[in-house]
């Protein structure tokens, strides 16, 4: 069976994307769907710092543990060791067309194109906001990370 390599991606990689990578891989072990995930950031501000504590928080709520992560930074190499590269935003898919080498491999989309209710195919950034904002952050990523494995699920390669 095919394992994906996965890489989510927001600004500072310490709440959008490590919360995705969580999820994914806790939807892909339910739907028996073969993953590797990592998470990364198109800034350095954060570089080697766990997750935000209250992504952590969150996620710790419905059982998935993100705690042990750490921040990098998106590489040009990402595009090539990476099948699927998932915006959580418009300014960092941008940010990530900008770096994407010619002739990369990865298939580079927003995540929330996967959920059609997710305004604009974006998942909002809950950095600046209080906890309830990464509920609804959590609760959006579930709904895509569904979404997406299913796409994988029934358009993979045996």
């Amino acid at each position: 069976m095919r394992t994906y390599k996965v890489l989510t991606v927001c600004l500072g990689n310490i709440c959008r994307s490590p919360a995705a990578q969580g999820i994914l891989e806790s939807a892909a072990d339910k739907q028996n769907v073969f993953l590797e995930l990592d998470s990364a950031g198109t800034a350095a501000y954060h570089i080697g710092n766990p997750p935000d504590s209250r992504s952590i928080a969150a996620l710790h709520q419905i059982g998935i543990d993100i705690s042990r992560q750490k921040a990098r930074q998106v590489t040009k190499d990402d595009f090539c060791d990476f099948d699927w590269i998932l915006a959580m935003d418009r300014e960092n898919l941008s940010n990530l067309k900008k770096i994407q080498p010619k002739n990369s491999k990865a298939t580079l989309v927003m995540f929330g194109e996967f959920y059609d209710s997710v305004a604009f195919g974006e998942v909002a950034d809950p950095y600046y906001g209080d906890d309830k904002g990464f509920i609804e952050m959590r609760e959006h990523l579930i709904q895509i990370a569904d979404k997406f494995i299913h796409h994988l699920h029934s358009n993979r390669e045996d």
